[in-house]
């Protein structure tokens, strides 16, 4: 039995799961799905659209599956898409989708912190930390476990690696590869993320590994093609390296350096 506050407002259309907490003043639209065991604390909206899984947590003030800030967007049919188990604090917006991917996704176990903007077809895998204020723009990606710290602006179609910690107050308009941290301005590479590593149980064998192969990147002079050929060649080929190949390799827009 879910617990929804008589000052809330549900549609008739709307899917509610079971076990959930609605409180006063939440908007919750038609064409909605919310699964089981969700808290919407005062004053949430989740408007047409939205998909929203289990066990989340969504503060005041909240914004679910509004229609996208693009001008090229005219009504289409398109969602925004939450998983399992996330904290969206307070004042935090998730645009839905237009019609070029149909969908923004939040992965599961993610916190999105106060004041956080994910824009149309963005995509947040899991388990990653953004910080206050951070503005992904469209068709933005982050792979899991990422940390973008607050204040961050991250420029239409860019892409975060996984393990990535991007700085406070960082604004980026490349990729940033996976395991590595970025700051400064302009934003730049600034080594290995090895404490993130290192708390997610790599051993300092594969660590070693990565770092010679952003040695190779970063350091060695050799044009970029050169410098993957020989990654491939000279390093073993574990799953992080080849990770980090293929990152660079489809960074169309280029990465940090």
């Amino acid at each position: 039995m879910s617990k929804i506050s008589p000052l809330a407002y549900i549609d008739p259309e709307a899917v509610i799961g079971e076990n959930c907490e609605i409180g006063p003043f939440c908007f919750i639209d038609k064409n909605v799905v919310i699964g089981d065991n969700n808290v919407l604390m005062n004053s949430v909206t989740v408007l047409y659209g939205a998909r929203i899984g289990s066990g989340n947590v969504f503060f005041p003030g909240a914004v679910i599956s509004a229609i996208p800030q693009d001008l090229k967007f005219h009504g289409e049919e398109t969602t925004a898409i939450i998983g399992d188990n996330n904290k969206i604090r307070e004042n935090v917006t998730i645009n839905r989708g237009t019609d070029a991917k149909g969908k923004t996704v939040v992965g599961s176990g993610n916190l999105l912190m106060e004041g956080v903007h994910v824009a149309h077809d963005a995509f947040v895998g899991n388990n990653c930390i953004i910080g206050n204020s951070t503005k992904l723009a469209g068709e933005t990606v982050i792979d899991d476990q990422a940390i973008i710290s607050a204040g961050v602006l991250m420029h239409q179609f860019c892409r975060v690696g996984s393990l990535a910690m991007v700085g406070g107050g960082t604004r980026f308009s490349q990729n940033v590869p996976p395991f590595t941290t970025c700051a400064r301005e302009p934003a730049a590479y600034c080594g290995l993320n090895v404490i993130g590593l290192r708390r997610h149980g790599f051993s300092n064998e594969t660590i070693d590994q990565i770092h010679n192969a952003y040695r190779l990147i970063y350091q060695s002079g050799l044009q970029l093609k050169d410098a993957l050929d020989r990654i491939r060649e000279e390093l073993p080929q574990t799953d992080e390296i080849r990770y980090i190949v293929d990152f660079i390799e489809s960074s169309k827009k280029g990465f940090v350096h």
